[in-house]
């Protein structure tokens, strides 16, 4: 799951063991992952992706929804407003 404005809470907890401890969790790849969209890029493929637009500037957004859509292997769920996705990504998302 990645979130574009405020981090899940999830994340925060568990950032607050470290980064190298965060992100072990990820490579596992055994439980869900939340993460911050601007880290996108370092996420890895998962069968289902969702992002939260849950606020966050449409610059970072505009970047982590096709980043987010390419990492999803099955499904991409998007959760927000859908005139904010359709104005970054163009109709037809």
């Amino acid at each position: 799951m990645l979130t574009t404005g405020d981090q899940h809470p999830w994340a925060a907890h568990e950032l607050s063991f470290g980064e190298a401890a965060y992100w072990a969790q990820q490579d596992t790849g055994d439980d869900v992952f939340f993460a911050d969209a601007s880290a996108v890029e370092r996420a890895k493929t998962r069968p289902v992706v969702i992002v939260a637009l849950n606020g966050g500037d449409d610059e970072t957004t505009a970047r982590a929804l096709p980043s987010a859509m390419a990492r999803a292997g099955v499904l991409l769920v998007v959760c927000g407003d859908p005139q904010r996705v359709t104005s970054l990504l163009g109709a037809g998302v």
